[in-house]
């Protein structure tokens, strides 16, 4: 069941990332299927948190702005790693293997210091009102970023080029 508090629905993506990685290791697993899910999730969960969590939190004195801005220069580490797996072709090759270790590692050194940084933030800064707030507002932005299948190697592309910009 969703959580309607965002601190719970972030936490609740992050958690599915880690079952995604899972799967996407097993050799045995539909890798692919786990990719375009693991790839939808990734850039919507992000882009919902710059939309609508991060500007939310800047507003609180006990929040450091270096914090928000490391989490979204993070996002644009994992996107960059998320193309490279993307751009792979074979799911039991060597280099499938490199490049998902590589997008680990970077999701989940952000997943991890977001957790103990902008989170506890939230978690200690905001109401629970807000954060049911924040929380239905964050599960929009998401939902629309996965119907427009946000997690395409064309969007991911797209994402990169006006990153760099």
């Amino acid at each position: 069941m969703p959580s309607t508090d965002v601190v719970e629905a972030i936490l609740q993506d992050h958690r599915r990332i880690e079952e995604l990685f899972r799967t996407m290791r097993n050799a045995e697993a539909d890798r692919t299927a786990a990719l375009k899910e693991f790839a939808a999730l990734l850039i919507a969960h992000a882009s919902a948190e710059e939309d609508e969590v991060y500007p939310a939190l800047r507003r609180y004195k006990n929040v450091a702005n270096d914090d928000v801005e490391h989490s979204v220069h993070e996002h644009e580490e994992a996107n960059e790693a998320l193309l490279a797996l993307l751009e792979v072709e074979d799911t039991a090759s060597e280099e499938w293997e490199e490049k998902l270790e590589e997008l680990v590692t970077a999701v989940n050194h952000h997943a991890d210091e977001e957790e103990r940084t902008l989170i506890n933030d939230a978690r200690e800064n905001m109401s629970d009102d807000r954060r049911t707030q924040l929380g239905k507002a964050f599960r929009e932005a998401r939902a629309k970023y996965l119907d427009a299948d946000c997690g395409s190697i064309e969007n991911v592309r797209k994402l990169m080029a006006s990153s760099s910009n």
